[in-house]
């Protein structure tokens, strides 16, 4: 398994922008298929964006379209989720995920995951 660690969640106030980061060690990050999961207190864990091997396809939640991007540089191991025009309701711990051959983008089909990293959206 790849391992994952997480960082550049924080504190940020609506409509602010983070950029989260998904640092890959101990397999051939490109690879992976990569994803970005989230979870809210008391709800289940929810995906939010995906991305390929190569990074020439992507794919988006509802809640993340026009205002998160996805992007991955092979050369660095590094995955990463720009977040703009936060909302309250963006506050959640956000999870990356890998997985060489996921079945669909739910969370089931991923084995790999960081320890996450919590993004609150103060209003």
């Amino acid at each position: 398994q790849v391992q994952l660690v997480e960082s550049g969640g924080g504190l940020v106030q609506a409509g602010g922008s983070l950029r989260l980061s998904c640092a890959a060690s101990g397999r051939t990050f490109s690879r992976y298929m990569m994803a970005w999961f989230r979870q809210a207190p008391g709800k289940e864990r929810e995906f939010v964006a995906g991305i390929v091997w190569n990074g020439d396809n992507t794919l988006y939640a509802d809640v993340a379209k026009g205002r998160f991007t996805i992007s991955r540089d092979n050369a660095k191991n590094t995955l990463y989720l720009q977040m703009n025009s936060l909302r309250p309701e963006d506050t959640a711990v956000y999870y990356c995920a890998a997985e060489i051959a996921p079945k669909n983008w739910g969370a089931a089909s991923f084995d790999s995951w960081g320890q996450g990293t919590r993004v609150t959206v103060s209003s």
